[in-house]
């Protein structure tokens, strides 16, 4: 599997991004009616944004707070050289953590942790801290919850003949 496409996406490629988005549960037949291509061409277009890493998987959204898991919160660490969490811990070993992301600046990375309770999350960060420093934050409420991903300002822009740029969407 390449990381990158062989050619840009399109306004079609990125139609059935969005629908995809929206029900990733659609069948071929469906999504090329909403996309107005044929199924087998839509089938194809699926398997190369698949096999280009475009689209990573289908997954059933699960609502964490009603699954158990009401509290979230942001960590910020600062890992002591010889103790850090991504090289002295395995993803079982914190099962709290649902993300992880590298940082440049003052700290080394972010976490992002669901815990069933306060007491949850203040054992979670008892455990953290003998890695290093830590700085938290409560998440309160959530306002774009796994946002759809959009086409570049670049990849709708594009030349008219008689025209120069317009937007197209």
């Amino acid at each position: 599997m390449t990381l990158r496409p062989e050619r840009p996406l399109d306004r079609v490629d990125w139609r059935i991004i969005e629908e995809l988005q929206a029900d990733g549960r659609l069948s071929f037949k469906e999504l090329a009616r909403r996309v107005n291509l044929s199924a087998p061409a839509v089938a194809e277009r699926v398997r190369r944004l698949e096999d280009t890493g475009v689209i990573s998987g289908y997954h059933a959204r699960i609502d964490a707070r009603r699954a158990g898991h009401p509290v979230m919160a942001f960590v910020e660490m600062r890992c002591a050289i010889d103790k850090c969490l991504l090289r002295t811990t395995k993803a079982a070993d914190h099962p709290e953590i649902v993300e992880i992301h590298k940082l440049s600046g003052d700290h080394c990375a972010m976490l992002k942790v669901r815990a069933a309770s306060l007491d949850h999350l203040e054992g979670l960060l008892e455990r953290l801290w003998q890695h290093g420093g830590l700085r938290w934050t409560l998440v309160l409420s959530t306002q774009y919850d796994e946002r759809p991903v959009e086409p570049p300002a670049e990849d709708y822009l594009r030349p008219t003949s008689s025209e120069g740029w317009r937007r197209e969407r």
